[in-house]
């Protein structure tokens, strides 16, 4: 049996975590799309970035108190902790996602032939 993920306590959330986990796009990505259909696999964001860098971006979320993971199966259910984050920052998932949506649904990905280009 896998060892059980850690979530941090509502009242352990903290803002530094929160703002540093929500400064990638990938990551904002995936908050916005939870907080649009809920409860989704993990496996549903795979479009976004590779398998171990989506669990890289995931395990962030995680452990700055955005987002619940929990096994279901053989799979990993993602949900997003809106509640605990609107108690102990009011209004600021909210702020966040509304400018999400202003930056677009889906982050660039940089192609082998922009990595080196300095246009």
């Amino acid at each position: 049996m896998p060892k059980p993920l850690h979530h941090p306590k509502r009242s352990q959330i903290a803002l530094s975590a929160v703002l540093e986990a929500l400064s990638d796009p990938i990551r904002r990505v995936i908050v916005q799309r939870l907080s649009h259909n809920g409860e989704r696999s993990c496996s549903a964001f795979l479009s976004y970035a590779s398998k171990t860098n989506l669990s890289y971006h995931l395990a962030r979320l995680r452990t700055a108190g955005l987002v619940r993971i929990r096994p279901e199966g053989t799979c990993r259910m993602l949900s997003l902790r809106a509640d605990d984050v609107e108690a102990r920052f009011p209004g600021l998932l909210r702020a966040v996602l509304a400018s999400a949506g202003v930056e677009g649904a889906r982050p660039a990905r940089r192609t082998r032939s922009s990595r080196g280009s300095s246009s």
